[in-house]
């Protein structure tokens, strides 16, 4: 979707600043954001690509003054109550006005295994693959109101087809509960001066995956 967390080529917000890898957290809450969340998507009650879309469906204003886990605690604060499981008026006054519903439970010492086993998103399709490695395509031009993957500086661009990672599902259609509807994923290269014009470095590229359907033939 056309929304603030699609900030790839944009300017005027500063430069990536890495910061070492082995940190993590800035106060202990933000600890308790991530169990949280990880806890809540083993529950099975919603995908990978809801819990993205209900991240970039927050006002503007508020994610771009929120931090990284404040988007999470919102996201999954909306969550929660577009699934039944809490309602605003329990949230505001931080406790249940009854029993819970019973959902799976993440237990501490299954995080791990849980975590390194992930789950898995590629799929089997009757089609054959529509682009091939080394194929040009160029990015479609597309505005969606939902959830997509392919970032607004790619759209209407040409790139090359540099693998054929197979049929995988297609967020688009599971972050709003349609269906996992998979389609064959590609990894396209694009010059960085195909995106950003003359001022972009001549030796720099952007490799996106993207589904057959966010392509066309160059």
């Amino acid at each position: 979707m056309n929304g603030a967390a699609d900030l790839g080529g944009m300017m005027g917000f500063g430069p990536v600043v890495p910061e070492p890898e082995d940190h993590r957290f800035d106060a202990g809450w933000q600890r308790r954001a991530l169990a949280l969340t990880l806890a809540m998507g083993a529950a099975g009650r919603w995908s990978i690509d809801e819990g993205r879309h209900a991240r970039e469906s927050i006002p503007p204003p508020e994610y771009l003054t929120s931090s990284y886990y404040a988007i999470w605690v919102r996201a999954l604060e909306d969550l929660l109550v577009a699934h039944g499981l809490v309602t605003r008026a329990e949230l505001a006054a931080g406790r249940a006005d009854g029993p819970g519903e019973p959902v799976r439970v993440l237990r501490a010492g299954d995080v791990r295994a849980a975590l390194a086993a992930g789950t898995p998103y590629s799929r089997q399709v009757a089609s054959s693959a529509g682009f091939a490695a080394g194929q040009r395509v160029r990015a479609r031009v597309m505005n969606p109101a939902g959830h997509t993957r392919l970032p607004r500086y790619v759209r209407g661009r040409t790139g090359t087809v540099v693998t054929v990672h197979g049929a995988h599902v297609l967020p688009d259609s599971n972050a709003r509960g349609a269906g996992e509807s998979p389609q064959w994923l590609y990894q396209v290269r694009f010059d960085a001066r195909e995106l950003w014009g003359e001022d972009a470095d001549p030796a720099s590229t952007v490799d996106v995956d993207a589904w057959e359907s966010y392509l066309e033939p160059a």
